[in-house]
Order: C-alpha cells, then sequence, then structure tokens
C-alpha cells in the first residue's frame, strides 16, 4: 500500500476519532467562557441567585426555574446559559427570537428536548406573538397544544413535554409582554463590569490565550473596555496581535494605548461611533434634546444599533442624559471632545 493511501487513511481515521486530537486543544480554538459557577467572575448576587437554585433544584431532583436575564449585551447572558446546562448536568439547545419565525419551529425545538435540557432563547423579545403563545403552556404545564382540522372538525391535543429549563435573554426586557415576564421564576439584570472585576477576566483570557499580560497592561485595558466582559476579550486580542508583531509580545500600557489607538478606542473606551453620535447632537441639534430617529438619520444608522449599544455606557458614564423631549449631551461629553460648553437655555 502506497504512503498516500496511508496517510489518507490516517487522516481520515483522525477526522472520525471521537478522542481529542492535538488540534482540539489548543488555545486558540478554545471558548474564552467560564464553565462553571466557581470560574465566572462579577455579577456576585445574580451568581449567589443561580447557585441557592440550582443546588435546590438537585436536591430536589427538579429542573431549575425559568431564568431571565436582561441587560446590555456583551455582560455574560449567554455563558450564564451554558454554566447553567453544565450545573445542572443538562444538554444545552441554542436559539433565538428572530430565528423563531413559526410556531412550528419552537415546537419542534421543544419536543426534542430531554429531561433536565436547557433551552437558551436570546433576544427573545423580538419574538413574534404567535410562537410565544406557544410557549405559555411549555413553561407553566410543561405541555403544547396541538389543533387538527378546522371549523366544526378541529380538535385539540395536548402533548406533554420533558421538564426543561427555558433561559431567556433580552437587551430590551421592557419590549417583553407581561404574560411572558411573569412565567420567569428568576428574574436578574446583568449590570456594567468594575475595573477591577474586568482586570480579572483579562488576566485569566491572557493566561488561555498563552500571552504575558502585566497588570498596568492590564489596568489600561480594563478602562477602555466599556465595562464589559466581552469587550475586554475582543481587546486583548487585537492588543496581542498588536504585541507580538510590533512589540516583544508583551502586553503593557503603552503596547495597549497604541494598539487601541488603531482600533479608534479611545482612554474611556468610546469607539468613533460613540463619538460622532454625541458629536451629532452637540453640532446639528445644539447639545439637544433630540429624538433617536434623527439621530439614526444623520449618522445613518439602525436605531437599535444606537439604543443597544451605543446609548447603556454613554448614559452609564454620564455622556448623555434621557429626556422627555429626547436625548441630551452633558457638560461630560463637552468636554471628552473637547467642545466648549454652553447650556441650552432651551432645552
Amino acid at each position: 500500500m502506497s504512503d498516500d493511501v496511508l496517510t489518507h487513511r490516517s487522516t481520515v481515521q483522525g477526522i472520525l476519532s471521537r478522542e481529542n486530537l492535538p488540534l482540539d486543544k489548543d488555545p486558540e480554538i478554545l471558548s474564552l467562557r467560564p464553565e462553571r459557577l466557581s470560574e465566572y467572575v462579577g455579577q456576585c448576587e445574580v451568581v449567589e441567585t443561580l447557585k441557592i437554585g440550582i443546588e435546590a433544584a438537585l436536591k430536589r431532583k427538579e429542573p431549575l426555574d425559568h431564568v431571565l436575564f436582561h441587560g446590555p449585551p456583551g455582560l455574560g447572558k449567554t455563558t450564564l446559559a451554558h454554566i447553567i446546562a453544565n450545573e445542572m448536568e443538562g444538554k444545552l439547545t441554542v436559539s433565538s427570537g428572530p430565528a423563531l419565525e413559526k410556531g412550528g419551529d419552537l415546537i419542534g425545538i421543544l419536543t426534542h428536548l430531554e429531561e433536565g435540557d436547557v433551552l437558551f432563547i436570546d433576544e427573545i423579545h423580538r419574538m413574534p406573538k404567535t410562537v410565544e403563545e406557544f410557549l405559555y403552556p411549555a413553561m407553566e404545564d410543561f405541555a403544547v397544544d396541538f389543533i387538527f382540522d378546522k371549523g366544526t372538525y378541529a380538535r385539540s391535543h395536548r402533548f406533554r413535554l420533558a421538564r426543561f429549563t427555558l433561559v431567556g435573554a433580552t437587551t430590551r426586557v421592557g419590549l417583553l409582554s407581561a404574560p411572558l415576564r411573569d412565567r420567569f421564576g428568576i428574574f436578574r439584570n446583568l449590570d456594567f463590569y468594575g475595573i477591577g472585576d474586568l482586570m480579572t477576566i483579562s488576566r485569566r483570557s491572557a493566561e488561555m490565550l498563552s500571552v504575558e499580560l502585566n497588570e498596568e497592561g492590564g489596568k489600561e485595558l480594563a478602562k477602555r473596555s466599556r465595562g464589559t466582559p466581552r469587550i475586554v476579550n475582543r481587546l486583548l486580542k487585537r492588543v496581542r496581535d498588536y504585541a507580538q508583531v510590533r512589540s516583544d509580545g508583551v502586553i503593557r500600557k503603552d503596547t495597549v494605548e497604541a494598539a487601541l489607538k488603531l482600533e479608534g478606542v479611545d482612554d474611556i473606551g468610546l469607539t468613533g461611533l460613540d463619538r460622532r453620535y454625541m458629536q451629532t447632537i452637540i453640532e446639528f441639534y445644539k447639545g439637544g434634546p433630540v429624538g433617536i430617529e434623527a439621530i439614526a438619520a444623520t449618522l445613518q444608522e439602525e436605531n437599535d444599533t444606537l439604543v443597544d449599544l451605543v446609548e447603556p455606557y454613554l448614559l452609564k458614564i454620564g455622556m448623555i442624559i434621557r429626556t422627555s423631549a429626547g436625548r441630551k449631551t452633558t457638560e461630560a461629553a463637552y468636554k471628552h471632545l473637547g467642545y466648549g460648553y454652553q447650556k441650552n437655555l432651551f432645552g
């Protein structure tokens, strides 16, 4: 048998093998997500609530109550869904509100769940109303109702489901209907992270990525990460690239500053879009108040992009305020952008 045939056979056997190959353990393709609550950093009250709920559910040999997480993107909602599945020793099924276009889509997922499984629905507020109504009996009674035929021949059949846990995540909790919101047993908000927690996350991620990160470099990275773990991990990868190509591979404060200057991220974590958002209000609308639709039209961006990605952090750090008449920039925004501040007497 030729060497080429032997090589091909060994390659195919490697692809079909259930064993972990060296490539599978490459840190570049490993997820940076923690897998257990003990590894999760920050959100202490949320973590404590989940620890108690999971331990009690395991003692009773029952599924965990349905869980709803809400808060800005990147704070760990999806990560916590994975952790819940791991802690409950169940299989995780992932979907999203926009992907569930018809009731049949949801029923197909629900009927394939096994006892103790976890169903995670991201952006659950974007689920169509007709699909949402199938969730009500599924969440309360672990059953779905089918209607056969039409008119006078219509018949209803109730199909029993395995007991499961629904984990919902939303960035717009106000858009959830009251009947759906009230069916969640655990309802927690995720808030922005502090510098200390972000430094801990960046150190852990740096170890997993096999890159050296010193104390000052980690602090500078945390300051520019908008209080968001997803962003600190994304920026860490960009700074790592810069350090390996333009420096000696060690991430220091000056390395972070130089790398993120190229990325357009300033010293408090604001991006080009954040600055253009505030500049638009100041230059075109005299500091506000102005409606979000007008800002979006001027920037040629979608409303949802500004509401979900830009505004939460700007509100958190006091760069803008929301009023009944619209958005306004604060004195802090004027100073950060280098404008002379003049109070709008008509705002």
